[in-house]
């Protein structure tokens, strides 16, 4: 980065801002069911997705297509791109630790859980980066990431600015340098044994030069990771407390009005959003207790056809409306607690359920996508499996239930007036969330004969019907003949990733289904 000419353009964004008229950057609070958010992800190669008259005076598909095969919901865990449970590496805290164990032994453990299905780390920006202009990751960070090309699995993560939780300053040195620190007012007490009670959380001065800085550790990141197969998205870093857009239980802000701090965290949100082109971004939908402008952050995320995350699920119930309303395309991230360590802090409900169980069910009443297995500060595989060998069957249901489950529930065999063949793929979603991008299907023949592709409108087959697509055969093709096969993808910013089926039927190696006449009528 050219840091002279950034901070010329910044002063000149500056002086224009003196001069132009308000922003006005707060979305008011609205009722996200209906709302007009835009119609989602381009589509690239539509099918024609119905109707499908089969009677005059509207026969334009000649003879009524007949049911020829059908599948069965199955219960499978599945691994797909867009939803999974998430197992955490690192909190808040940084590295997982636990006495006398090596680090690499420690994340191997937590990397293979084998509910988990995805990786979160979550590093403070001097964890990844020691000096100007190059990137120099943790131990812990580099581990995670192989151990996720070991285990077939992808990493989420987010930098962080600023971490409460930790004694030494988020911050890199060289930052620090440049950048001035400033006290909120207020106060946070508790256990002073904790180190989140032990300073005076300052927040760092959001300057040109902690912009510059941040801009060039995002494209060196997104340089190294942008489109990268271990990735599967990146929170959004926003003001405050562990980058989630607030500085709890302290007051304001530390910016000159409300109209720098919104200005400076849009500037910050489209860093992250040009930098990431091919990785989604994550945001918190956390209320603007802060007054830095959540509500726009939020708006131009869905709008911009990424995602949300929640901090945890038994909330405000505007945030409840948000996220079971959020467009079918836009997956939802839910972190919350299982316990805050081992099987004695666990926490019972009146009713002498555990309240890990409790935010599961309510997770899966919001439509997650994706949920924590998480056990706050003591991060270790022995404690999630404690919490899963004594509490099994919230957990189960998790993983059989979670995010998207397509499979083509009804596969219909025609001729058109014209005599050439086609099938009606029936595609119905078993999960509790709509597909957060563009879904895929191909029909195929290995040896390469046949190869029709086409995609669904943006979310679909969402969570209730069936949304059927009609494909055409190229002619002298023997639909029944056990050669031809079905197969799904999920596109989300112009990457492609398998998605199986998730049906009772028995799927070929690569998650596909093979096209056979089980209907004997």
């Amino acid at each position: 980065m050219d840091r002279r000419d950034f901070l010329k353009a910044s002063l000149a964004a500056g002086a224009a801002a003196a001069v132009a008229p308000e922003l006005k950057a707060w979305v008011p609070q609205h009722n996200w069911d209906k709302y007009n958010f835009g119609s989602g992800p381009v589509v690239k190669d539509r099918l024609y997705q119905g109707p499908f008259p089969s009677y005059s005076p509207e026969d334009f598909f000649g003879e009524e297509p007949m049911v020829v095969q059908y599948t069965m919901p199955g219960k499978q865990m599945l691994n797909a791109f867009g939803m999974g449970l998430t197992t955490y590496i690192s909190g808040d805290y940084g590295a997982p630790i636990v006495p006398g164990e090596k680090l690499e032994t420690t994340i191997d453990k937590l990397a293979k859980f084998p509910l988990g299905t995805k990786l979160h780390i979550r590093p403070n920006w001097r964890h990844i980066m020691k000096k100007e202009g190059k990137l120099d990751f943790d131990d812990y960070w580099k581990i995670t990431m192989d151990k996720a090309a070991e285990y077939g699995k992808r990493v989420c993560f987010r930098v962080m600015l600023n971490n409460p939780d930790t004694l030494e300053n988020a911050l890199p040195d060289y930052v620090l340098k440049k950048v001035p620190l400033d006290k909120l007012k207020g106060e946070w007490k508790g256990d002073p044994s904790q180190p989140r009670f032990q300073h005076e959380h300052l927040q760092p001065r959001y300057n040109d030069y902690l912009i510059g800085y941040f801009e060039e550790m995002q494209n060196l990141m997104a340089e190294k990771y942008n489109g990268s197969p271990l990735i599967e998205f990146v929170d959004t870093t926003m003001f405050g407390f562990w980058g989630e857009g607030h500085a709890w239980p302290y007051e304001g802000h530390n910016f000159p009005n409300k109209k720098a701090a919104e200005r400076t965290f849009l500037k910050l949100y489209d860093i992250q959003n040009t930098a990431w082109s091919k990785v989604p971004l994550v945001t918190n939908i956390q209320p603007d207790h802060s007054g830095v402008s959540n509500s726009e952050l939020v708006d131009r995320t869905v709008r911009d056809n990424n995602w949300l995350r929640r901090d945890t699920i038994l909330v405000d119930s505007e945030s409840i409306e948000q996220l079971c309303n959020r467009p079918a395309w836009t997956a939802a991230f839910i972190e919350c607690a299982m316990t805050r360590g081992g099987l004695e802090t666990v926490k019972l409900d009146p009713y002498g359920r555990p309240t890990g169980d409790d935010a599961i069910y309510h997770a899966l009443d919001a439509g997650a996508n994706y949920y924590s297995l998480w056990s706050f500060h003591s991060i270790c595989a022995e404690n999630l499996q404690a919490y899963y060998d004594k509490y099994p069957e919230a957990l189960d249901e998790l993983a059989a239930r979670i995010g998207y489950r397509v499979r083509p529930s009804y596969i219909w065999h025609g001729k058109d007036k014209e005599n050439l063949e086609f099938l009606i793929i029936g595609m119905t979603n078993d999960g509790i969330a709509g597909v957060p991008g563009v879904l895929r299907l191909t029909l195929f023949t290995d040896d390469g004969r046949v190869h029709v592709s086409g995609c669904l409108d943006p979310g679909y087959p969402d969570v209730e019907g069936v949304r059927s697509a009609m494909m055409y055969l190229p002619e002298g093709v023997d639909w029944n003949s056990g050669e031809l096969k079905l197969k799904a993808e999920i596109e989300v910013k112009g990457q492609r990733y398998p998605v199986p089926f998730a049906c009772a039927e028995p799927l070929n190696p690569d998650g596909s289904l093979t096209i056979k006449q089980n209907n004997g009528e």
